[in-house]
């Protein structure tokens, strides 16, 4: 039975943002780092939520169409993003990429940030896996990999 976790995927020098970010300012962080979203975290690295491409969409909309009364992050950050714990396990994990439009999520411990892991991270996960335990033909590297989890562990659908 394999234990791998989202410690063990994660990584931890995460690009964040803070809840008094200019919205303009946290788009162009955004594009400047290639990344599709950021963590939000106060000055203890508590999390507050998510702002992402998502978010930023609804700046843009904003302001075409109204006043815009507030310019920070806190303002348009999904407060309301999926997080795990960095013991969630694997294929839990997959499993949530797979039903939810998520690309990255934030692993949170005792309300505090303190990693991400993304859809790559997952497959990086997997592939180091399959490499520790090398099959004899590619026909039975799936099948070899479908033995290292018990059936109990599998993720509720």
């Amino acid at each position: 039975m394999t234990q791998i976790t989202a410690r063990d995927c994660m990584v931890t020098e995460v690009y964040t943002l803070t809840p008094s970010t200019d919205v303009i300012d946290a788009v162009r962080f955004l594009l400047e780092h290639d990344i599709s979203g950021a963590p939000v975290v106060d000055r203890h690295d508590r999390y507050l939520g998510v702002f992402s491409e998502k978010c930023s969409m609804h700046v843009m909309l904003d302001a075409a169409y109204e006043q815009l009364p507030v310019r920070d992050v806190r303002a348009f950050m999904d407060t309301e993003a999926q997080t795990i714990s960095p013991e969630t396990q694997l294929l839990s994990i997959a499993q949530v990429f797979l039903l939810t439009p998520y690309r990255r999520l934030p692993v949170v411990e005792d309300g505090r940030l303190i990693g991400l892991v993304t859809r790559g991270d997952v497959m990086s996960c997997w592939m180091d896996l399959i490499d520790q335990f090398p099959s004899e033909s590619p026909e039975t590297t799936l099948l070899y990999f479908s033995s290292l989890f018990a059936s109990e562990e599998a993720p509720l659908a």
